[in-house]
């Protein structure tokens, strides 16, 4: 299955049957740390789990936790199937397969952990502060995909507290749940630019059904692509929560779960050189928004910007798909990249 056109001696799909079938940050960074060993290079880790080899100034990591826990792949003729197949075990395996090669050229290339859910980019963040790149490459997505700006987002938990008691015995009691449903009508009602969202992505509550809930609570995830309209968002949503507690007197308590900056600090020379490596690979590159590892590089103020390296769909499902054959294509499409990155010299701008 080897791509004749790949120069590596690793063969990403081979490595995808690997690490995707494998489950947790600890075991798959002990994957990585044991790839990297056999290429000749020296992995790191750091207490929190990544893994990286190398030292130069040029940074691309690939997140290696997972939303969903991988599990046994179902394999077809063109296509596999299984959570977290892509997202993103299919970046690992590709940027596993280039280590050796991307290192000889004086780059350093990790693994990250805490790019999904509430990790807020603990791992990537991390990474910059402790190697201080100068620039920053994300691997991960689905080709043809170039994510050049990162879209803020803002996350919060809010509970809804009230006393409690029994469904017919404290019937005068107020309950939380009316200002749980008053909120949530209100917030999806908000007008709202078309390049932000509003997702409400956990609900709970209760304890019995015949019990008055003592608390009721949710999470919510804000993404805009301007800081100061992402601002405005949070600041009608907390108001719209706090109002909801204060009409049914029940007693609110919020929590920021995680924030990731909005803005764009690709350079010309990152965005020329995706556009000729996507040609040079058969491919159009989509230049796009969104929250990738390389939001931690913006938030420093450094160069940043993610490459996506195979095709599929599906993500963060138990149904995610990717075509195997489609990580050659992407292997070639970040090797041009990098190459050409490289040969326009590093930029100017200092990590801040």
């Amino acid at each position: 299955m080897t791509d004749p056109a790949t120069k590596t001696t690793l063969d990403p799909v081979m490595l995808l049957a690997e690490i995707a079938e494998i489950a947790g940050d600890g075991a798959r960074g002990a994957w990585v740390g044991q790839q990297l060993q056999a290429q000749g290079l020296q992995p790191h880790t750091d207490e929190l789990g990544n893994v990286w080899a190398g030292s130069g100034p040029t940074l691309l990591v690939a997140h290696i936790d997972t939303v969903l826990v991988p599990a046994p792949l179902q394999r077809e003729k063109n296509r596999w199937c299984g959570p977290a197949v892509g997202d993103n075990s299919s970046g690992v395996a590709v940027l596993v397969a280039l280590a050796s090669e991307l290192v000889a050229q004086g780059c350093t290339v990790a693994f990250s952990v805490g790019e999904e859910g509430l990790g807020n980019l603990r791992g990537a963040r991390h990474l910059v502060q402790h190697l201080q790149p100068r620039q920053m490459v994300a691997v991960d997505g689905y080709l043809p995909g170039v994510v050049s700006r990162s879209a803020g987002s803002h996350r919060m938990r809010a509970r809804f507290v009230g006393p409690g008691g029994h469904a017919w015995g404290d019937r005068e009691a107020p309950s939380p749940v009316p200002a749980l449903g008053q909120a949530l009508a209100q917030m999806y009602a908000l007008e709202r630019p078309g390049d932000t969202s509003l997702n409400v992505g956990r609900l709970w509550g209760g304890e019995a059904i015949n019990a008055i809930p003592r608390e009721v609570g949710l999470e919510l995830d804000l993404r805009a692509l301007e800081a100061s309209v992402l601002g405005r968002l949070t600041l009608q949503t907390r108001e719209i929560l706090m109002e909801a507690a204060r009409r049914f007197n029940i007693r609110l308590e919020m929590e920021v779960l995680g924030e990731r900056p909005a803005g764009m600090t690709a350079t010309q020379a990152m965005l020329e050189a995706a556009r000729q490596a996507f040609v040079e690979a058969g491919l159009e590159a989509q230049f796009t928004a969104g929250s990738t590892d390389a939001s931690a590089g913006v938030e420093a103020g450094i160069p940043a910007i993610t490459l996506s390296v195979y095709r599929g769909g599906g993500a963060h499902t138990p149904e995610e798909w990717v075509v195997p054959e489609s990580l050659y294509q992407g292997t070639r499409a970040l090797r041009g990249f990098v190459e050409r990155l490289m040969a326009s010299g590093l930029p100017d701008i200092a990590p801040t």
